[in-house]
């Protein structure tokens, strides 16, 4: 598969026949279930695009029984921004219902296979994306990373995955999930090419208030050679894998002989992270999900009344697994439970914040696993719970607002990709790409 770097340069007649031959590849590959659908549209250079994103007169429907009919009336803003710098949606990805997952099972199409070994899941929310990537069927894709559904995928299937710092992509034509951590980002073949897409997709716009509004670029600044402090955390990879802990160690040794000063440093036990995030992500998507009622678009189970067409469009339009996020948020949101749960939430979420601050102070970088083991076969995960300690090294960058890069880092003895993630401060993309296209080059993975 060429690079994004490379197809930039394609000339039209070129990009015409490669996405001819893309889209036979993606036919003969279908038993993955990466994409939904496919279109051939427009003249640039094809990105996959998660289904929770605007692409006007595309179904668009969150990967829910409940969106079943909703066309797209118009692009969301990183469409928008795609077009303009001659590239073109191709075609819809697989994912979680809603996002919420992190094993493309909960999907309404069915579940996607993870590209190295079918029998394992591709990791979610953005399962589809990261599978088409690693498959070698798109040059690269938006996800959307609410509490790691970017960088768990990409490290399940060996590919790159960039969640950036909390109002630097617009959020205008992204399906809510949880307003206040949902960020879309690139998921590539390699880190520069994540830089890229990064520089395309970001930057100001007016139709998302909570936007940065900040139009700086990565890319022209690109330097692998810079010699970074990164932060190391021995007691905080206690309960990962034997395969995340060889990585881990792989890759500070790779740091260290690239020249970058290695220094160890504890955070915050991760429990509080699980608790603070699922508190605050179903509090948030209860609201979100309100809207989706029968009414005003979607699917439509009619009852004999207004409240019974209520009752019977979100009984058999959403899946289990939403049905249970929306549940526990109206819980924590309850008179006589707001306080108890919302607000002490809120609390931990700024003794996160503040702890990553405090080690910021100090370093330039932070390596982290992104998930405690390599990919785990479909059916391992026994309940719920299971897959919500799945996102343990991931979800506390989301609320505190961070950005982040996961990047293949080895394989293990089956020959599962293994990833670890770099975090940076706020809007310093520039010292995380810098810095993962260094830990990169010393890898040659």
């Amino acid at each position: 598969m060429i690079t994004l770097k490379e197809a930039l340069t394609l000339s039209k007649e070129e990009l015409e026949t490669f996405k001819k031959d893309l889209q036979t590849k993606i036919e003969a590959n279908s038993e993955l279930n990466a994409y939904i659908d496919v279109k051939n549209v427009g003249e640039g250079v094809p990105i996959a695009i998660k289904d929770n994103i605007q692409v006007k007169d595309w179904s668009v429907t969150s990967a829910s029984n409940i969106l079943q009919g909703y066309i797209a009336p118009y692009n969301a803003t990183v469409i928008q921004k795609l077009k303009s710098a001659g590239l073109s949606p191709f075609g819809r990805t697989n994912m979680d219902e809603f996002a919420m997952g992190s094993t493309t099972e909960s999907s309404f199409y069915g579940k996607t296979l993870n590209p190295h070994n079918s029998d394992c899941v591709p990791g979610g929310s953005s399962g589809g994306s990261a599978a088409a990537v690693g498959a070698g069927l798109a040059i690269a894709a938006l996800g959307s990373d609410t509490g790691g559904s970017i960088r768990q995928p990409a490290a399940f299937c060996g590919i790159v995955g960039m969640k950036p710092t909390y109002g630097r992509v617009s959020r205008y034509g992204l399906g809510a999930y949880a307003s206040s951590l949902d960020q879309i980002g690139p998921m590539t073949q390699n880190v520069e090419d994540a830089a890229l897409l990064y520089d395309i997709i970001s930057g100001s716009d007016e139709k998302d208030s909570t936007n940065a509004q900040k139009d700086d670029k990565v890319t022209p600044n690109l330097n692998a050679d810079r010699k970074l402090t990164i932060a190391v955390l021995p007691k905080y990879i206690e309960n990962a894998s034997q395969d995340v802990k060889d990585a881990y160690e792989k890759a500070i040794e790779a740091l260290k002989s690239a020249g970058h000063t290695i220094v160890e440093k504890e955070i915050m036990d991760a429990k509080f992270d699980i608790s603070a995030y699922y508190i605050t992500a179903t509090a948030e998507a209860t609201t979100n999900l309100a809207r989706y009622d029968g009414i005003r678009y979607g699917n439509r189970v009619e009852g004999k009344n207004l409240e019974e067409t209520y009752i019977n469009t979100r009984s058999n339009g959403f899946g289990d697994e939403v049905k249970r996020r929306i549940m526990l948020g109206n819980f924590v949101l309850s008179s006589g439970y707001y306080e108890a749960y919302y607000v002490k939430a809120q609390k931990t979420r700024n003794i996160i914040k503040d702890e990553y601050a405090k080690i910021f102070e100090e370093v330039d970088l932070i390596l982290s696993p992104v998930a405690p083991s390599v990919a785990n076969k479909f059916g391992e995960l026994k309940n719920p719970m299971d897959m919500y300690l799945s996102d343990i090294y991931t979800i506390s960058i989301n609320l505190a607002g961070l950005p982040a890069l996961s990047l293949p880092i080895m394989k293990n003895s089956d020959g599962m990709p293994v990833g670890l993630q770099l975090i940076a401060k706020a809007y310093d993309e520039q010292t995380l790409f810098d810095g993962s296209l260094s830990l990169e080059k010393q890898l040659n993975y």
